[in-house]
């Protein structure tokens, strides 16, 4: 409905710049500059409303007593998988929100080449999801806060450099960062907390 909302938000403003516009400003072109406002503006808030999803899979690893990242994938505007880290809990060093999720999207598509899709995760991946990434072929990967000792799209390594690489999704970063940013932070005081009690 937020969506729709802004749809209709954006409509009204192209109407009014058809009507409206500059001295010597032709209103075609200015319905246009308004129109591709208006599509940036839908896609941000796209964005912020899957990365809010994915921190709530990261609140729901914190309970869990993991690290605090979450994870969903889109195709076609549509949540296909969701997930958050598992790695403690399973004692599977494979268990990052990255690559749960993308086991999931490929269940549900029943392809492992996720073309058409999104990935949002609240925290930069590492080396092994930035490469069950380029593997799957995801199109576009949205995170929210940089991974200075371990992010591998351009915080501390970028592997999207390597020249033989058949797949490089878009990368878009600092969705909601703060947010990503404080559970992480938060998560990690608390357990230094704990450490100082003992």
């Amino acid at each position: 409905m937020t969506l729709y909302n802004e749809g209709v938000k954006c409509y009204n403003l192209y109407a009014i710049a058809m009507n409206v516009c500059e001295p010597g400003q032709d209103r075609n072109v200015a319905a246009l500059s308004f129109m591709f406002m208006c599509g940036g503006l839908l896609n941000m808030k796209r964005q912020i409303e899957y990365m809010k999803i994915a921190l709530e899979e990261a609140q729901l690893a914190a309970l869990e007593d993991e690290v605090p990242v979450g994870c969903v994938i889109v195709c076609d505007n549509q949540i296909i998988a969701r997930a958050h880290n598992q790695r403690d809990k399973t004692n599977n060093p494979l268990g990052h929100a990255e690559m749960l999720a993308i086991k999931k999207a490929s269940e549900v598509i029943g392809d492992w080449q996720l073309v058409n899709c999104e990935l949002y995760v609240t925290v930069e991946p590492c080396i092994m999801c930035g490469g069950a990434i380029i593997q799957s072929r995801i199109s576009k990967v949205v995170y929210g806060t940089p991974d200075i000792k371990g992010g591998a799209f351009g915080s501390s390594i970028d592997i999207l450099t390597a020249t033989n690489i058949n797949h490089r999704p878009k990368i878009i970063k600092g969705v909601l960062e703060q947010e990503c940013s404080q559970i992480i932070k938060d998560y990690f005081k608390e357990k230094r907390n704990i450490n100082l009690k003992k």
